[in-house]
Formats: structure tokens, C-alpha cells, sequence
């Protein structure tokens, strides 16, 4: 690299305009280039992928069809979209806080990166939540209903996956509820006086939101608003225990 190249600093060690966007820029490209790598490795897994996802529906007697020629396809390019965002995210989330540290205290800096650590944990706890006993749960009570009428169950192959990574992902963000309380407690910005407070609101925009963010179906609400409030009592727990260790802390200097 020529020395022209190089982001100029200050004398205090700060850095310039120009070397932020030259520090973006690269940062962004790396990112670039690992999720299109990623992505078309997860591309040539993304049959057997959705094998698996079709799986789950057939032990319930789940029947899948395609309408359009480019349907299956697009299925396949959907899931490996996912799968290299899941998979890069990490590296991903690095990348952002490689490049806002800087300008963050330690103490900032030590709950960012925690917060990173536990939200991707989190995230994957959610989805096994979700795969193992929100959806069997949500596939068989759906399909029963087809017993009652003289209807055969042809699913949309698209559809249904699209159904499944929605399920997914709605359940990976709503496992990072206790990261988050934990990182705002840490942060100063949510107290759990707060929390408890004003649980009774919650509750109930907790029950608004999983009708907005579930498919129209009592079931699946429910499925989400029940771990959403079990996860929000978590959350005031562990506010509570931050809060008494950061007064703990702040006697002890």
C-alpha cells in the first residue's frame, strides 16, 4: 500500500474524515465479498437444506407443490441468502464493532462485545426453540383442520418455506429480549424499576406485536407472545442483577 493510501491521524491519535470513510469502505467490502462467498457455498447446500425443512412437515402429512417454474429456485436462493447471513454474522458484527470502538469507553466497549457474544447464542437458541417445539406444535395444529372439510393439503413449496425461516427468524430476535435489557441496564439507559413498571403495557404490546409479526393464526401468536413474556421477566431478573453490580462497583471506588 503507498503511503498516500494510509488513513492520516492526528497527532493525538485520532483519526481523519477521509480515513473513517477509507476504514468504512474497506470494512464493507469485506463484508461484500464473505457474504457472496458464503452464499454460494450455502447454494449448493440449499437442497438438502430444504429437505430438512420439508421433513418436518411431512410427518404430519404435509403434501408441497410448485406453481411457477422459477418457484423452487427461488426457494433455494432464499434459504442460502439466510444461511450466509446466519453464518457470517459474526464476522459481520465484528466489522461494526471494529469500526465504532474507537469511539467507545472500555466499560462501553466490554458490553458491546459481550452483548455480541450472548445475542449470537441467543439467536440460535431461539431458532432451536423454534424448530424443535414451536413448529411441530404450529404444523400440526394447522394441518388438522384439513380433516374436517374434503380438502387435500397441496402446500406451496414456497410458501412454506418462507413460513418456516419467517418462524425462525421471528424467534431468533425475540431470544435477544434479555441481551438487549442486559446491554441498556449496562449502558445506563433502562433501569429495573422501569421494567417492572411497566409490564403491565408490555404485556399487552407484547400480544399486539406477535399478532403483527406471526401468520393470522391464534396458534402461532400465541406461541410467540408466551416466550416473549417469559423472556421479558428474564430480562427484569437480569437488569436487576446488573444494576446491583454496577452499584456494587460504584461503592467500591
Amino acid at each position: 500500500m503507498k503511503a498516500k493510501d494510509k488513513a492520516p491521524a492526528s497527532p493525538d491519535g485520532s483519526m481523519s474524515l477521509s480515513g473513517h470513510l477509507r476504514e468504512l469502505r474497506n470494512r464493507i467490502l469485506i463484508c461484500v465479498i464473505l457474504l457472496v462467498v458464503v452464499f454460494g457455498v450455502c447454494l449448493s447446500f440449499a437442497p438438502h437444506i430444504v429437505t430438512a425443512l420439508t421433513n418436518m412437515g411431512q410427518r404430519y402429512n404435509y403434501v408441497y407443490v410448485y406453481i411457477a417454474p422459477q418457484e423452487l429456485f427461488l426457494v433455494y436462493m432464499n434459504v442460502a441468502l439466510v444461511g450466509a447471513v446466519v453464518v457470517c454474522f459474526p464476522v459481520l458484527a465484528y466489522q461494526i464493532y471494529a469500526f465504532c470502538s474507537p469511539g467507545l469507553s472500555g466499560k462501553e466497549r466490554g458490553y458491546i462485545s459481550g452483548s455480541l457474544v450472548a445475542g449470537g447464542l441467543c439467536f440460535l437458541a431461539g431458532v432451536a426453540f423454534a424448530y424443535f417445539i414451536s413448529l411441530p406444535f404450529m404444523l400440526r395444529f394447522l394441518i388438522q383442520f384439513t380433516g374436517e372439510v374434503d380438502v387435500s393439503a397441496s402446500i406451496s413449496i414456497q410458501q412454506y418455506v418462507s413460513f418456516l425461516l419467517t418462524v425462525f427468524v421471528i424467534f431468533g430476535l425475540v431470544f435477544e429480549l434479555p441481551v438487549v435489557s442486559v446491554l441498556l441496564t449496562g449502558l445506563g439507559l433502562v433501569r429495573a424499576e422501569w421494567l417492572v413498571k411497566g409490564r403491565k403495557v408490555m404485556i399487552v404490546l407484547i400480544f399486539v406485536l406477535a399478532a403483527i409479526i406471526t401468520p393470522p393464526d391464534i396458534v402461532s401468536q400465541i406461541m410467540v407472545a408466551v416466550p416473549m413474556l417469559g423472556l421479558y421477566e428474564i430480562s427484569i431478573m437480569l437488569s436487576r442483577l446488573v444494576g446491583k453490580a454496577k452499584k456494587a462497583a460504584a461503592e467500591a471506588v
